[in-house]
């Protein structure tokens, strides 16, 4: 019997030794450097690719900040790429849709051009009618930033610096900005947005990515059930210019408050939607401005399963339903990207700031730290 036994005892362990040898071994997470082409005048871009321990994948060019890629599992495990973008840097350089770009110095629009400071008028390039559209045709989207692996335990992570110089695109002062990618391995996509200045301006910043849930290029996002955790809207005149009113949602076609597909109600009969095309809206928050990262809006995509949440320190939430892509981009993999294949939710503080004075304030001084996040949850139902 102790004969036995021992047998027994034998054969088992030489089992677990062989199946250690033969399962596969625990995913990495990592980031890896690689060449995405040059610039116009010749200087290098590089493209990082960060991957967690489940599979996910975020590419980020240090040309715009720009996130060119992000995969990530539906409810069967498949990996699909869930960005807009292009194959090459070419794309980028010629883009004319922000897609995926860190947008600064001034996400959104400033209205005729102009605001003012301490009783002085700065004037802006015009790329959007009469008004300044995410920092004019030269903005953070056209910039080369100065790239850094920071990556800790916390996830794999991605630090990009930039120095927009005083008058740069007719905004004052010197601005130091860093944005931070960290990717950790509960599949968040966490966004950490920084600057100083040595003389008063005003900073806005944000990420323009497309999500199209079921796949880049795959079809449009209108069936996307999406909630917003906000009840009122900043209206706009037909410049998409606010107005200065906060309007409540309740009863129109901007009631986000329950899950309610973005195309179920986009072509009403709604000045409103006609002004924008669709949605081109900033939503006020109902837990602005708070020390951390709280939920704002979550998209749901039944075929694949995916769900995103967005949380943000931010007092707005931009939707932007994508009613501007016409079908003349030709996106990755030769996918072309017709009206309303991509959807945008861009954290921010309202549009127009600098000439509504009861706006929450987008004044930077010098001494004092502009600070921001949003995270992009991924999972599935």
């Amino acid at each position: 019997m102790k004969l036995r036994a021992l047998l027994t005892a034998f054969l088992l362990i030489g089992i677990m030794m062989t199946w250690r040898r033969l399962a596969p071994a625990e995913a990495k997470s990592t980031m890896k450097k690689q060449s995405f082409g040059k610039t116009s005048d010749g200087r290098e871009v590089d493209l990082y690719t960060l991957t967690n321990k489940k599979g996910m994948e975020v590419a980020i060019t240090n040309f715009g900040g720009i996130i060119v890629a992000l995969k990530t599992p539906d409810r069967n495990g498949k990996f699909d790429d869930v960005v807009l973008g292009y194959d090459n840097l070419d794309g980028y350089i010629n883009d004319k849709a922000s897609l995926g770009a860190v947008i600064g110095r001034y996400a959104n629009r400033i209205a005729h051009g102009k605001f003012t400071l301490s009783g002085v008028t700065y004037t802006l390039p015009k790329n959007n009618g009469d008004n300044t559209l995410h920092g004019g045709p030269e903005g953070f989207s056209k910039r080369l930033w100065t790239a850094k692996d920071v990556s800790t335990a916390t996830g794999q992570a991605l630090e990009l610096t930039y120095l927009s110089t005083d008058g740069e695109a007719g905004f004052p002062g010197n601005l130091s900005t860093k944005v931070v990618y960290t990717l950790t391995d509960q599949n968040d996509l966490t966004i950490a947005y920084s600057a100083t200045t040595d003389k008063e301006t005003v900073v806005n910043l944000t990420n323009h990515s497309y999500f199209n849930l079921a796949g880049q290029g795959n079809g449009d996002i209108l069936g996307h059930q999406l909630t917003i955790r906000g009840d009122q809207i900043t209206p706009v005149d037909d410049t998409l210019i606010p107005t200065g009113e906060l309007r409540p949602v309740k009863g129109t076609p901007f009631d986000f408050t329950h899950a309610t597909a973005i195309g179920a109600r986009i072509n009403q009969d709604d000045p409103q939607l006609k002004v924008g095309k669709g949605y081109d809206h900033n939503w006020v928050l109902s837990s602005p401005g708070s020390q951390s990262p709280v939920l704002a809006a979550e998209a749901y995509e039944q075929g694949s399963g995916r769900v995103l949440q967005v949380l943000t320190t931010e007092p707005g939430v931009q939707l932007y339903s994508g009613n501007f892509l016409d079908g003349t981009i030709t996106g990755k993999g030769g996918k072309v990207y017709k009206r309303r294949y991509g959807f945008c939710l861009e954290t921010q503080h309202f549009p127009d700031s600098p000439n509504h004075p009861t706006f929450p304030s987008t004044t930077l001084k010098p001494g004092a730290t502009y600070s921001s996040t949003t995270v992009f949850k991924f999972s599935t139902r």
